[in-house]
């Protein structure tokens, strides 16, 4: 096989126990007036408020937006570029999780090209470079700070969606574990199961034939030599760590290997996307109003079980970085870990009604980037099948 890659990441990325405090030095060569996005929660927190304190003494002009709500609706992100707007800030902050960083990259397209998120959804419609962001993630699991894109909740479409360009992004991104340290048990294993979900199916993704300019037609291509490397070892560190960082949140070890599994994972999946338990998971949660990382988390090993025919190669990768025996043991060597954190195994134990299997089975097949990403078909009766086994916990299914 020809190698083939595509890598796409920020201009600086800075990983390590107490590097937030290089944000004054790297804010103040990247402009002058910047807007902190957050939330509510963590607005009063002291170490965001020592962060504030360092773009001051850096001489920057600085104003918190503290409006971010969980899956950022596409109301808030208009009403939050438009508040900013007489402060003119150049470089927006993002701090905090997956929802604070999309909220940061939508609030600096808001800001620079105008218009209202829906006029970007999908890939390469943003028209150009934004102003620069800065995201630092509080939690270990979207990886948002190295990826190009931003997930919004659309009302009117009943479904999140993303903002998918280069564009977005970030500038610089500062990865400091200890900003997750006080992360609940709860929080850290569902954010941490996203990015498991994340690096498995960056691996796992269907290997586009390297034409040239495919990197220029798809934000997302497919798996890759560059993204295979950053996958396995993000699976590897998620491996090491997570069941720890679950039952000790104050393992400093552990929470690095998840920050850093997550971000390479992030790194992994910006270029190769994700598949079908993401699509799965958009209807799902849509209904269900659960969180992202449970309801992908929950479909992950499902989604193996279907694929296996198509990655015996990956799987047998996994086995190897995880210390596994043989390909034969990763997915239920997957299922029982994410059991040991607490991810729900089915997804009527998420709160589906049974009612509904038909129409998540028909919009996960409307999610065409994600669907035509996975190494497998999925046609409606298979996807109706695979729905099926996630919600009565009967992997059988699948092999009818």
């Amino acid at each position: 096989m020809t190698l083939f890659g595509t890598m796409r990441a920020p201009r600086e990325l800075i990983f390590g126990s107490g590097q937030r405090g290089s944000l004054g030095l790297i804010a103040s060569k990247l402009g002058q007036r910047a807007l902190v996005v957050t939330d509510e929660r963590l607005a009063a927190d002291p170490d965001l408020l020592a962060m504030v304190q360092q773009l001051e003494d850096a001489g920057l002009a600085t104003r918190v937006d503290s409006s971010t709500l969980p899956d950022v609706p596409v109301e808030s992100a208009i009403a939050s570029s438009n508040a900013a707007r007489n402060f003119a800030p150049d470089l927006i902050i993002g701090i905090g999780g997956g929802s604070c960083l999309d909220m940061a990259k939508c609030i600096a397209v808001l800001l620079t090209h105008g218009g209202r998120p829906q006029d970007y959804y999908g890939e390469y419609n943003v028209p150009g470079p934004v102003m620069p962001i800065i995201a630092i993630p509080t939690t270990s699991g979207t990886g948002s700070e190295v990826t190009p894109v931003a997930v919004v909740s659309d009302a009117e479409r009943s479904l999140k969606v993303g903002i998918s360009s280069p564009y977005i992004i970030p500038t610089a991104s500062i990865c400091d574990p200890d900003l997750t340290l006080s992360c609940p048990p709860g929080l850290t294993a569902i954010a941490g199961a996203d990015a498991l979900t994340h690096a498995i199916e960056a691996l796992t993704t269907l290997r586009r034939e390297p034409i040239a300019g495919l990197s220029q037609e798809r934000v997302f291509i497919g798996k890759n030599a560059m993204s295979d490397q950053f996958a396995l070892q993000a699976i590897s560190l998620l491996w090491q760590g997570l069941e720890a960082a679950c039952t000790n949140g104050k393992d400093s070890e552990a929470r690095e290997k998840v920050m850093m599994g997550a971000t390479l994972a992030g790194l992994a999946f910006g270029v190769a996307g994700v598949a079908a338990a993401h699509a799965i998971q958009y209807p799902v949660g849509a209904l269900t109003h659960t969180a992202h990382g449970a309801g992908v988390a929950c479909m992950l090993p499902y989604v193996m079980r279907w694929n296996a025919p198509a990655i015996a190669p990956e799987l047998a990768r996994i086995a190897g970085v995880t210390g596994l025996g043989s390909a034969d043991e990763v997915i239920p060597a997957v299922e029982a870990l994410l059991a040991k954190i607490g991810i729900p195994p089915t997804l009527r134990d998420l709160g589906l009604d049974e009612g509904s299997i038909d129409w998540v089975a028909e919009q996960s097949c409307g999610i065409a980037r994600l669907i035509q990403n996975n190494p497998r078909p999925l046609p409606l009766p298979d996807m109706r099948k695979l729905v099926t086994a996630a919600f009565k916990g009967d992997a059988s299914l699948l092999d009818k």
